[in-house]
């Protein structure tokens, strides 16, 4: 085994974004991800702050702008469709709850899969079974890893990227209960087509009492919409695998909800990338155990409701590789340091905005009124200072600058 080779489990945005500037730096890197290729669709991710300055040290910020999502803002609508509340993109600098820059999810996952390839190994349709590590934290220490269908192999290091459900996590740290803390709040996101809700380039939302948001946004394809059903709750016990029975649960909960949430359950009874998710915090001391280090969600998820997931992803990806390839082997000192700049910047990150899961989806008619008013005060003072302070923390971090980062080639590749 040669001390260069890392293994990256998740192939979403913070195992690519890692692949790259590890390669960039030198290693041999092998990516493992669950599904048969990286996943299309999604819904769209807020590209702002220092997550932005990564992806324009990866020199791929015209290919973002060129698959950006055209929205104009956010806007609040009532049970008749009326709106109640907007705020434009271009609130804050564009650095809103909508931000100037807008990507779906599998477009930015797949634009920097391609800028990886084809220095990078990927293993698809394939996770890890199994991590052994050899004692001892020197120059010849390792981790045994066993996978699912590809044969074992062993590793210098073992990043967990693989999201909140984290297979790493779990086998290197423990169990998702030690370190997930819930928001008793429950999402379901899907994509609705052939639908003729207008919806002007506005995200458009929609709050009833019992705590449950309906949304629709722009998607970039012409007639395509990303839909979302939240709502509060206390933890369900549910089979992630019986996509039938969740959209059951989606639909019971929604069953009485007005503006557009009947013809948007007809769409979500058909769509193909249905998902139901709780909402919750990933906290740990520390993000490495030996030669395993988790990144992005595996290891500090912040949820939706912060905005600020895909930059956490993105920076934790640069500064990890980053520290790494100046550690010059030393993996123990590289993920010392990791934490170091990293931590500050995620404690902040992961405060959440006024009033969290209850500021989003009041329970009563007094608290969605009041969420209105909010909104409608928000480029105003006081307001505008607490909510500017709030995105702000996308930029509050000063990233160092890599002697591999800026010797990389960061030309994207076709």
């Amino acid at each position: 085994m040669v001390n260069n080779e890392i293994l990256i489990s998740g192939a979403g945005i913070a195992g690519p974004a890692l692949a790259y500037w590890l390669r960039a730096a030198g290693f041999a890197v092998t990516v493992v991800e669950r599904a048969p290729a990286p996943r299309p669709g999604g819904q769209t991710v807020d590209l702002r702050g220092a997550g932005r300055t990564v992806i324009e040290r990866m020199g791929l910020m015209e290919r973002v702008r060129a698959h950006a999502v055209d929205q104009r803002g956010l806007a609040l609508v009532d049970s008749r469709g009326r709106t109640t509340a907007r705020l434009p993109a271009d609130a804050f600098g564009g650095e809103g709850i909508v931000s100037e820059i807008e990507i779906l999810r599998g477009d930015l996952a797949r634009l920097l899969h391609e800028a990886t390839l084809p220095d990078t190994e990927y293993l698809f349709d394939d996770t890890v079974t199994g991590i052994e590590q050899t004692p001892g934290a020197g120059p010849d220490g390792a981790v045994a890893v066993t996978f699912e269908k590809a044969a074992p192999r062993r590793f210098a290091l073992v990043v967990g990227a693989d999201g909140p459900h984290s297979v790493v996590r779990a086998l290197a740290f423990g169990p998702e209960r030690d370190f997930v803390r819930p928001l008793g709040l429950y999402t379901s996101w899907f994509t609705a087509t052939d639908h003729d809700l207008d919806l002007d380039g506005w995200y458009l939302m929609h709050n009833a009492p019992g705590g449950l948001v309906a949304s629709a946004r722009p998607g970039r394809l012409p007639g395509e919409i990303k839909a979302g059903f939240s709502f509060r709750s206390p933890p369900l016990a549910y089979d992630r695998r019986d996509l039938a029975a969740q959209r059951e649960l989606v639909a019971r909960r929604f069953a009485h909800v007005g503006w557009e949430a009947p013809r948007l359950l007809r769409a979500m009874r058909t769509a193909p990338d249905f998902f139901l998710d709780s909402m919750g915090q990933v906290r740990l001391d520390s993000w490495s155990r030996g030669r395993v280090v988790l990144l992005g969600d595996a290891g500090y998820c912040a949820t939706p409701l912060t905005g600020l997931g895909t930059s956490l992803a993105l920076v934790g990806a640069y500064v990890l590789a980053g520290e790494l390839a100046a550690a010059g082997g030393d993996h123990a000192r590289a993920l010392r340091r990791y934490d170091a700049v990293m931590r500050p910047y995620v404690t902040r990150a992961q405060e959440l905005p006024p009033g969290g899961a209850a500021g989003y989806a009041p329970s009563g008619r007094l608290g969605i009124r009041l969420r209105d008013l909010s909104m409608r005060s928000m480029t105003r003072w006081p307001m505008r200072a607490v909510l500017a302070a709030q995105f702000a923390k996308a930029g509050d971090i000063a990233l160092p600058e890599y002697a591999s980062a800026t010797g990389a080639d960061a030309r994207p590749r076709p």
